[in-house]
């Protein structure tokens, strides 16, 4: 069956200038993604330990951006609301698997550049391809289970609406069209969203603590301000992407709050990050940016 989306209200002479904004913020967000990746893989001297992590996160990107342009460019173009009942579930799934991955790669990413800066000497020994292999392993497979979980207690309930006030498919929306009680649901995204802050914050927490300390103990100030630009910047990214993703799981506890601000946070969590983090990535690391310009 079909759902409907409370959308956008295009008027006719705004539909050319939002179809141009949103294919050509989806082209940058293509190109800059790719272009990472395919930097990091045909490059044989940037496969090391960080650079294999960072080919997770455009991945990572290019999967909720996709899931998210795909869906806007179509309603924008045929200027239909309508979105099958299997679609919307892709999207959410999609999406949601998105939203974790980010926040566990980063993760992964902060628990490297501590072992390089805190434990140098034994960086080589503690971080060999199979030690990375596995973290990735782990970080792919916590997000399937997670999500995949939450989309099985999801697709057991019965649905008597069809009327989606969100932008975009995601859990709590296709919830709020369940006519059944949703307290094992609300209660498991809950439990999902607690584990993945504690772990994500818990580790980003302890790996920049240590860095910093490392940092203002070393007597090199070369070193140390390398050390804190690196850690600076992604420090910005995993920020940026918490700040956002709590608002938008907040949001939907609190009633009063503004739809219009609601929904503007809700698509910046798909906007934002996968626009800056390949730019942000690339050009600030030296390899990877010396690299791409003998690639063009």
């Amino acid at each position: 069956f079909f759902l409907y989306f409370n959308g956008y209200n295009l008027s006719y002479e705004s539909v050319i200038p939002a179809f141009l904004f949103a294919t050509l913020n989806y082209m940058i967000i293509l190109f800059c993604n790719l272009t990472l990746i395919l930097t990091i893989v045909l490059n044989k001297s940037l496969h090391q330990p960080m650079h294999l992590f960072l080919v997770s996160l455009p991945i990572n990107d290019l999967i909720g951006s996709s899931a998210f342009f795909s869906q806007l460019i179509k309603e924008i173009l045929t200027n239909s609301q309508m979105i099958l009942f299997s679609s919307c579930v892709a999207q959410a799934f999609f999406i949601h698997l998105y939203a974790a991955g980010s926040v566990f790669i980063l993760a992964a990413m902060a628990y490297d550049r501590y072992v390089a800066i805190c434990h140098p000497l034994h960086y080589n020994t503690v971080m060999t391809n199979a030690h990375i292999m596995k973290i990735i392993t782990a970080v792919w497979s916590s997000c399937l289970v997670f999500i995949g979980g939450l989309f099985i207690l999801l697709l057991r309930l019965r649905f008597c609406r069809s009327e989606i006030t969100h932008p975009y498919c995601e859990n709590p929306s296709l919830l709020a069209l369940v006519c059944e009680d949703t307290t094992i649901n609300n209660i498991y995204g809950l439990l999902i969203s607690a584990l993945s802050q504690v772990i994500a914050n818990a580790t980003v927490f302890y790996t920049y603590l240590q860095i910093l300390l490392t940092c203002f103990r070393t007597k090199r100030a070369d070193t140390k301000a390398k050390a804190l630009q690196t850690c600076g910047t992604h420090l910005f990214v995993f920020l940026l992407m918490e700040c956002l993703g709590l608002f938008a799981i907040i949001s939907y506890r609190i009633k009063n709050i503004s739809p219009h601000l609601r929904r503007f946070i809700g698509v910046s969590t798909l906007i934002f990050p996968p626009t800056l983090n390949p730019i942000i990535y690339g050009l600030k690391t030296k390899e990877i940016r010396e690299k791409v310009m003998i690639t063009f």
